[in-house]
């Protein structure tokens, strides 16, 4: 099978649908920034604040169903800060909880493979207590920063792709 291309970042990209959520929601202060750099890619930076129970940044782009079954890994070409961030996708952005999987970046560019079958569904912190995504369908992906303690985080991303 192919791939199918999620999103592509270039100089002209619409970022309409992506949107920054922190936790400002629950009364915290953290806050985080989306942008597309001079080189033509996307940045998502920011400050996580622990403070009124706050720990959180992240940055989710909803768009139409996306049938994805047959597909088992997504690869996303990206340069971090050295820190630990998740990728998270939901079947319906809908639900409350995403799929999660953890990884963490070098300081250089890279390539990061995730395991479709492997992201496991958490809500607000907690696994729960159903199965691994189905790979039958994604209408949201998500960045998300919550390491436990207050810092700042930069994480550049060029693509983003399902194989």
């Amino acid at each position: 099978m192919s791939s199918l291309i999620i999103f592509d970042f270039n100089k002209d990209s619409n970022l309409s649908n992506w949107n920054v959520v922190d936790d400002g929601v629950m009364g915290g202060l953290s806050q985080g920034n989306f942008e597309i750099n001079k080189e033509g890619n996307a940045v998502f930076e920011g400050t996580v604040s622990l403070e009124n129970n706050g720990g959180f940044s992240s940055v989710r782009h909803r768009f139409d169903t996306q049938k994805v079954k047959g597909f088992t890994k997504v690869l996303i070409r990206l340069k971090g800060d050295e820190k630990k961030y998740q990728f998270r996708v939901k079947t319906n952005s809908y639900d409350r909880y995403s799929y999660i999987a953890h990884f963490t970046t070098t300081g250089n560019w890279q390539t990061i493979e995730i395991s479709l079958s492997e992201m496991y569904p958490a809500f607000r912190g907690r696994n729960l207590d159903l199965p691994n995504y189905p790979t039958e369908t994604m209408q949201e992906i998500a960045f998300l920063i919550g390491n436990k303690k207050a810092e700042q985080f930069r994480l550049e991303i060029d693509k983003i792709e399902l194989k």
